[in-house]
């Protein structure tokens, strides 16, 4: 039966992801050169020749727009962190991991900044930020099953992703700054050691 509909009806959804990708490609454009705080609707139908109620018709508002341009680039971070050779050790998955999200965060500041930004309850993060974050969290639900946690769980996963947070924001941010190239494997691993338990400790062997 398909071949039967008009062409022009054919053609209808190709000309409609045609256009949202020219939509999506002006956004990324747009949020290179000036950030996520000058973002506009105005701003962005003016780089895409139309006017502001197309944009709105295929995203529905700024926010949904945003959000289909982060569930790209965090698709890109999942899959980062699945190419991850995943070890018996949770804590060696633990700074792999914090290495891939860091690296994420410095390639991608102002996605990143957009995704850390406060939102409301009722709007959900990407689909995709949220595998991210599972993904991320699997080493800590590993680490506390086995017992070598010093800490509660919440509190050691929160205090390493405070750090990354502020180790990708003044890397971005302060660009005046010489940073120590070992500065994020020096507090990955002053954080694990403060937060996990050595091996040898959690199985009672004394050495």
């Amino acid at each position: 039966m398909a071949n039967l509909l008009p062409a022009a009806r054919r053609r209808r959804p190709k000309r409609r992801a045609e256009a949202r990708r020219t939509i999506l490609d002006a956004s990324e454009a747009l949020l290179v050169e000036d950030g996520g705080e000058r973002f506009s609707m105005r701003r962005l139908a003016e780089r895409c020749g139309v006017r502001a109620p197309t944009l709105y018709h295929y995203f529905g508002d700024k926010q949904r727009l945003l959000d289909a341009l982060l569930e790209e680039r965090c698709r890109g971070l999942v899959a980062g962190l699945q190419r991850i050779r995943l070890g018996d050790d949770p804590v060696e998955n633990v700074r792999a991991m914090c290495r891939v999200f860091a690296r994420f965060g410095l390639r991608h500041p102002t996605h990143y900044a957009l995704l850390a930004a406060p939102r409301a309850p009722s709007c959900a993060r990407p689909p995709s930020a949220e595998k991210a974050r599972a993904l991320l969290e699997h080493p800590w639900d590993r680490l506390a099953a086995q017992g070598r946690l010093s800490a509660d769980r919440t509190v050691a996963r929160q205090a390493f992703w405070a750090f990354l947070h502020g180790f990708i924001l003044l890397r971005t941010t302060r660009t005046d700054l010489e940073w120590a190239p070992e500065l994020l494997e020096a507090g990955v691993d002053a954080l694990l050691r403060s937060f996990v338990r050595q091996a040898v400790e959690t199985s009672g062997v004394r050495r």
